[in-house]
């Protein structure tokens, strides 16, 4: 694991141009469950099944059985960046990271101090009235019994895609770009098996690609390094020499 992270390390350092691409596993470390664990955003006791109630037919149809499941299982207003997202952020402080691709809606590379955050999936910290399209924060979510509701009597939905919604495509532009650009790709705690977020990998031509995971990927065979390791412990090391 050292000549793993030392391997890392020294790409780091000879490198300007990295991108860093990731999924849930990067929240985990912050008290963020991922999605299918025992005791993950999935688990419960809901009456129809979680991607039935976060589709945007669901949120139509069921609007307030649709916000029981998001306020309970979709909001974290107490989670804090961990190492890894500090690390990442500290990175483009370097000038070394040129973007942050996420497929998470909690934030927190942006509470980190990341400026070039492309979030796919959007944010859950923004909210936007279907009907006038004013902006809200999250406590509007928070603090409402029932549907979020704005002064104009519309209904607040997150900025967040549900099953059913395509990404944005000048997000998708901007990502595939940025990996295609890149000299250095890092995915980091996801499975990619999230299709069509898991494909932009695809693009990337360079000589280093680096998978930072505790499973297997569909990806492994192309990858010049792996490292089954904390995400936060790998990069804090890597980055900061675990100070």
């Amino acid at each position: 694991m050292i000549n793993e992270i030392e391997k890392l390390r020294d790409i780091i350092q000879n490198s300007n141009n990295i991108v860093f691409f990731g999924g849930a596993g990067v929240s985990t470390e912050s008290g963020i469950p991922d999605f299918r664990s025992a005791d993950g955003l999935y688990s419960g006791n809901y009456e129809y099944p979680p991607e039935e109630i976060l589709s945007y037919s669901f949120f139509m149809e069921n609007t307030e059985e649709f916000y029981r499941f998001y306020k309970e299982k979709m909001l974290y207003p107490e989670a804090k960046p961990n190492d890894a997202h500090k690390a990442l952020a500290e990175l483009e402080r370097q000038g070394k990271l040129k973007a942050v691709i996420t497929q998470n809606v909690d934030g927190l590379h942006t509470q980190a101090g990341s400026v070039n955050v492309i979030e796919l999936h959007g944010s859950a910290l923004r909210n936007i009235c279907m009907s006038c399209k004013e902006i809200y924060t999250i406590d509007i979510i928070l603090q409402s019994k029932g549907i979020p509701r704005c002064t104009c009597n519309g209904i607040i939905k997150p900025d967040v895609v549900l099953y059913e919604e395509g990404l944005d495509s000048a997000r998708i532009n901007k990502a595939t770009k940025a990996i295609y650009d890149a000299d250095v790709l890092i995915v980091g705690g996801t499975s990619l098996n999230v299709y069509p977020a898991a494909g932009m990998v695809n693009y990337y031509n360079g000589n280093n690609l680096i998978l930072i995971n505790k499973s297997e990927t569909s990806f492994d065979k192309y990858a010049d390094l792996i490292i089954r390791e904390s995400i936060g412990k790998t990069l804090n090391e890597a980055v900061n020499n675990g100070n």
